[in-house]
């Protein structure tokens, strides 16, 4: 007795091309707001990377270091992200390409 034919939505490789798709969407819906709070939190990092070097600068009483001289413009900083978000969309579609071959060849040898 031959095995019924396979539906489409029975493959692991159309659900990982499915919700890989679903993530670059996502990103760009999400984006500019990414971007914002991604900014923010970054700074805040650098901030307190900062602050802790003069601390330790301070306890081995080294000359102290005004932080708001050194301080950088936001807005130059900005595309030196230390987490941009093209990184992730980028692995997310090759992830979509390589499920969506997988796929297609899967209803390839399928159908034969």
């Amino acid at each position: 007795m031959p095995s019924p034919p396979l539906r489409p939505t029975d493959s692991p490789w159309f659900w990982g091309m499915l919700f890989s798709a679903m993530s670059l969407i996502g990103m760009a819906i999400i984006a500019p707001k990414y971007d914002v709070r991604q900014r923010q939190i970054e700074g805040r990092f650098l901030g307190r990377q900062q602050a802790n070097n003069e601390r330790t600068r301070r306890a081995a009483g080294l000359e102290p270091i005004d932080l708001a001289e050194q301080a950088e413009d936001r807005d130059l900083v900005a595309p030196r992200r230390i987490v941009p978000l093209w990184t992730l969309a980028t692995l997310a579609a090759i992830a979509t390409a390589a499920s969506a071959v997988m796929f297609a060849r899967e209803v390839r040898h399928a159908h034969r």
